[in-house]
């Protein structure tokens, strides 16, 4: 029997009705909280994701603001634009949006974001705070994964965990907040990546698989035991001749195949795309609430 599907859109959707009454909370104080993305180049998939960040703060009632800015921009001028929404008490949530041209050093960046606007959770200041247990904001994909994982029953507690991949966007914060002795965390964590050695031994032992590598359909059903829970981050575009504009989207997993031992699994789309944008739209009400304390 193939494995339950794990609903990002579902989960997605409890997560931000959560947020309405803390959002009528602020109105109440005259705060609309306010999202800022910076976006460089034409890139199409940065392209899609601000405009379906917008998307999702609008049909939230966020105010949000996107800076286009072009793909020869220097460094500097990133930095002042910045440094100007920095200093907007309307906005209360910055991302620059990845990936940056070669121009532009992405620790100049993000180290540039006031760590209490910072709702993409790369400033190092707050990426020490997660890794202490004492997150400002969660970084927004791996709290996602944390938030899949307990909506759906699967608690990571005393469970070994296997991220394969070692990004700072995933992977490693993925991993200090599972390990973290706390609720829902408590997990005994492995980080496997493309210097793993025998990286199937690793995959087939994990109680929760989480596929992280962006590589499409790499991990396969020879990979997983039987009753694994996986989380599939992956958002891969392949070619499909039979698909509108001649591509579609693959996870990291080859999905059917590891199903069909799987207990439960996320699906791409569909599963984890769904929740980092709804924890990103939670860390800018987060931010919102902090920007009335002293």
């Amino acid at each position: 029997m193939p494995g339950e599907l794990i609903d990002g859109k579902k989960i997605a959707d409890e997560v931000r009705a959560e947020l309405k009454p803390r959002l009528v909370a602020l109105a109440k104080d005259g705060i609309v909280p306010g999202l800022a993305a910076i976006i460089v180049g034409e890139d199409p998939g940065s392209k899609l994701y601000v405009k379906m960040k917008g998307k999702a703060s609008e049909e939230m009632g966020l105010a949000h603001w996107t800076v286009d800015l072009p793909e020869n921009v220097s460094e500097r001028r990133l930095l002042d634009e910045v440094s100007r929404l920095n200093a907007d008490p309307k906005v209360h949530g910055i991302l620059v949006q990845q990936p940056l041209p070669p121009q532009i050093r992405l620790d100049a960046a993000v180290s540039a974001v006031e760590p209490r606007k910072d709702v993409d959770c790369f400033h190092p200041t707050n990426v020490g705070l997660v890794l202490i247990g004492r997150p400002r904001f969660a970084p927004a994909t791996p709290a996602g994964v944390v938030e899949l994982l307990l909506r759906s029953g699967n608690d990571p507690g005393g469970k070994d965990v296997v991220i394969v991949g070692r990004s700072n966007i995933v992977g490693k914060p993925l991993a200090a907040l599972l390990m973290q002795k706390a609720k829902g965390a408590n997990a005994t964590v492995t980080i496997a990546h493309s210097g793993t050695r025998d990286l199937p031994s690793h995959t087939r032992r994990a109680d929760i698989l989480v596929a992280a590598m962006g590589s499409p359909r790499f991990v396969k059903a020879d990979m997983v035991r039987n009753g694994v829970i996986v989380i599939d981050v992956g958002i891969n575009r392949i070619p499909d001749a039979t698909a509108k504009g001649g591509f579609r989207t693959v996870g990291d997993v080859d999905f059917e195949a590891v199903r069909s031992k799987a207990k439960a699994i996320s699906p791409v789309p569909g599963g984890v795309g769904p929740m980092t944008i709804a924890m990103l739209l939670a860390n800018t009400v987060r931010a919102a609430e902090l920007s009335g304390e002293s």
